[in-house]
């Protein structure tokens, strides 16, 4: 995944550190600080609780063009409107293009400084415009926080689109589950846990249960062997 975060003029240390925390967490190495006020920063190695490697490895620019320069897509994310209507997007559209565009080149994702945001001149560099919905109440977002929003959806996106689980086996035939239900039957009323005049109500629930678990051949057989094992046990005891 070639995306990076870029960070431009970061008035407060311990925010890259926060971000850079935020980007391990989530899978993300390539930061680039666009005229930080501190860096390096002890702060910033202290909120990045571990992710020391994404600071060491930092890029440290004199301005967002030269940030962006090999970049195929670039998003800057603003927490409030402009007086100049801009193509926006929500930040789990943003997460979508931007793995997208991925595979074609490098990706930036833009947060300005903590006090104004991007500026209309940096903005000027970005084809997209990011916003995070937050309750208008109370909009504002820390950087690190609102890094952290961003590179989870880019995460979990990412997971979305992996392969998915495939069992082992084979899925357990019809006459095998009938077979498990059955013997789960017998032994639940055997056991008291089973009201004898209305056993299926329960039963019932719990076919949908293992309906939704759609174990396969050596599951179910597993399952098969558990039900064995307590009834040889009980008839043992008896």
């Amino acid at each position: 995944m070639s995306i990076r975060i870029v960070l431009v003029e970061t008035s407060h240390p311990g925010n890259i550190g926060a971000a850079a925390r935020a980007m391990k967490n989530m899978g993300l190495t390539e930061l680039v600080l666009v005229n930080p006020r501190y860096f390096p920063h002890p702060d910033a190695t202290a909120r990045a609780s571990g992710a020391d490697d994404l600071l060491d490895n930092a890029r440290v620019t004199a301005s967002l063009a030269d940030a962006v320069a090999d970049c195929v897509l670039v998003m800057g994310t603003s927490g409030r409107s402009r007086a100049i209507p801009w193509p926006s997007v929500s930040v789990r559209d943003a997460a979508t293009r931007a793995l997208s565009a991925s595979r074609q080149g490098n990706v930036a994702l833009v947060f300005g400084p903590e006090k104004n945001g991007l500026s209309n001149e940096d903005l000027d560099r970005c084809q997209l415009l990011v916003s995070i919905p937050t309750d208008p109440e109370f909009s504002s977002l820390n950087l690190g926080m609102a890094v952290q929003v961003a590179a989870y959806e880019l995460r979990a996106q990412q997971s979305e689109s992996l392969p998915a689980f495939e069992s082992e086996a084979p899925p357990a035939a019809a006459a095998a589950i009938e077979h498990f239900h059955a013997e789960l039957e017998a032994l639940l009323l055997d056991v008291g846990f089973l009201d004898p005049d209305n056993p299926r109500h329960l039963m019932r629930r719990l076919r949908r249960l293992f309906a939704r678990a759609a174990p396969d051949e050596n599951e179910i057989n597993i399952l098969n062997g558990i039900l064995n094992s307590v009834a040889r046990d009980r008839r043992a005891r008896s």
